[in-house]
């Protein structure tokens, strides 16, 4: 059985583990990806619009991985539309990326629950085999922590060099035009953040369960026998 110290840190490794599923659940779900700002380009050509009056041609936009939402500024007031990434947007999309995105993040859940069960499995006793110690929940959680930073990685890129918000705030658009003139990320892609964050952080609590405690060594008192003890 591994000691005390040990076990209150795979304790720990396991529920950033089940936190960390929790959170892509969590921000797979939420349309709150990444946030901006568009201007109706069309608009301000049609009127010629100065500055002071660009603000009447701002709208707003919101989306994640499957929803979101918009909110057109042509000059006659807002005009809001929900829309659904799946299954006609997304071929206005660059389709392979978004679908890797979604692909990496699905493959994580499974993998922050494996280095979640290995940690609980050190906690509970010691493994014979190596690869199902530490070790093996290092390897998971790298590969959890990886998987999902690559996801992270890959949105960031559709984003800025591949112009997403400007296509999802032109899509079935065939009156106006939309440039983004703000864009920001939301809540869902900074949950994404800390999901890869508590496998880095998994990486410390085991390291340091690892760290060996100074035993505690009682001292013997040795036992004088006198001539009076033994005549008694």
């Amino acid at each position: 059985m591994p000691g005390w110290f040990k076990k209150v840190w795979y304790g720990l490794a396991s529920l950033l583990s089940f936190s960390s599923f929790i959170l892509i659940i969590v921000a797979l779900a939420m349309p709150h990806w990444l946030s901006g700002k568009i201007l109706c380009q069309t608009g301000v050509d049609l009127v010629n619009a100065t500055d002071p009056e660009l603000v009447k041609f701002i709208g707003d936009i919101y989306y994640g991985l499957f929803r979101g939402c918009k909110v057109r500024q042509c000059g006659l007031g807002g005009r809001q539309s929900q829309f659904t990434v799946f299954p006609h947007l997304v071929k206005e999309l660059n389709a392979g990326l978004h679908v890797t995105i979604l692909l990496l993040l699905f493959l994580a859940l499974p993998l922050a629950l494996v280095s979640m069960g290995f940690a609980i499995l050190n906690m509970i006793q010691v493994p014979y085999k190596a690869v199902n110690g530490p070790g093996g929940i290092c390897l998971w959680n790298v590969l959890a922590g990886g998987v999902v930073a690559l996801a992270i990685t890959s949105f960031m890129a559709a984003v800025k060099f591949h112009d997403l918000t400007e296509r999802i705030a032109n899509f079935q658009e065939r009156l106006f035009r939309f440039v983004v003139v703000d864009e920001q990320y939301e809540k869902s892609f900074w949950i994404c953040v800390a999901s890869a964050s508590a496998h880095a952080a998994n990486l410390v609590a085991v390291a340091i369960s690892q760290i060996p405690l100074p035993e505690i060594k009682t001292k013997i008192e040795e036992a004088t026998v006198t001539a009076e003890d033994i005549l008694y």
